[in-house]
């Protein structure tokens, strides 16, 4: 009975292990830096009123085709406005994970968390402190190749979750455009 009961376990273990080998997805072919990609924007204006925005991001094509990317980035955001006695200061930083979609090559929509520390004042106690404020962006993209991995793109996104503290609170859409390589 005991070796029964051991044939019977050995040969349920060698089914199990059998079909969880074939449910196994497929390695990926690709080679790594086919399945990564970078870019970002930089906002530069000097003057009177002066910003700053550096925004890098790291993407991965999730599927083979290129479609479906996820990704993370950092943000950094300066801010200064002389038009006001005593001028206006402003910085932020923090980071943020999207995902996008393309429908055709030049057609995208993206999606992403965007967490920004940024100072605000405080009514209750007359302080700027620094706050962490989540924002949701969502929208679409174009991007049109330069030759290469290389591509420009501009996209239009909404903030939809409106925190009393977004940067974006109360905003139509936010224009912003960039560099991308290898996306």
């Amino acid at each position: 009975m005991n070796r029964l009961f051991a044939f019977l376990a050995v040969i349920l273990l060698s089914i199990t292990l059998h079909a969880q080998e074939s449910t196994r997805a497929p390695r990926d072919p690709r080679p790594l830096g086919d399945r990564i990609w970078f870019g970002g924007g930089v906002g530069l204006s000097f003057g009177t009123v002066t910003a700053i925005q550096i925004d890098p991001l790291v993407g991965y094509k999730v599927d083979q085709e290129g479609k479906f990317s996820v990704g993370l980035g950092g943000s950094y955001w300066y801010y200064q406005d002389n038009r006001f006695s005593p001028s206006i200061n402003f910085t932020g930083y923090g980071y943020r994970t999207f995902t996008r979609y393309r429908f055709i090559p030049q057609l995208y929509a993206h999606a992403e968390f965007l967490h920004l520390n940024v100072e605000r004042f405080i009514g209750t106690t007359d302080a700027i402190a620094r706050l962490w404020v989540p924002h949701l962006l969502v929208g679409g993209g174009y991007a049109q190749p330069l030759g290469g991995n290389s591509s420009i793109y501009l996209q239009v996104l909404w903030e939809v979750m409106q925190d009393p503290n977004s940067v974006y609170r109360g905003q139509g859409p936010i224009l912003s455009g960039g560099i991308g390589i290898g996306f």
